[in-house]
């Protein structure tokens, strides 16, 4: 099932933007004080590097990914969910738009 929408959240109105523009997000909390970001990556192929664990679940489009190291990319479409370690680095390669949720922790 795809996140529609977030209710009761804080969002924080600076953009984080990564990879010149590839990746826009925008930080969001709720009111227990849980920390997400919802965002898009244009079409590219980038490498992300984690400080603690993530959900990315994808609410739009569709993407690739793989963990550093692999070599096979695993195909992630709306309503699905991949998990990323901790103090991990992992591909992610899309050809469409991607509209995402990244849930930490």
């Amino acid at each position: 099932m795809t996140t529609d929408t977030i209710d009761g959240v804080t969002v924080t109105t600076q953009a984080n933007v990564y990879f010149d523009g590839k990746c826009v997000s925008h930080g969001i909390t709720l009111a227990d004080g849980t920390k997400k970001s919802v965002g898009v990556i244009l079409p590219s192929t980038l490498t992300f590097t984690t400080g603690a664990p993530e959900v990315m679940e994808c609410v739009g489009g569709a993407c690739e990914w793989r963990m550093a190291g692999t070599e096979s990319w695993t195909r992630s479409s709306a309503g699905e969910r991949f998990s990323v370690p901790a103090n991990a680095r992992f591909d992610i390669r899309v050809t469409e738009p991607y509209h995402y949720i990244c849930h930490f922790g």
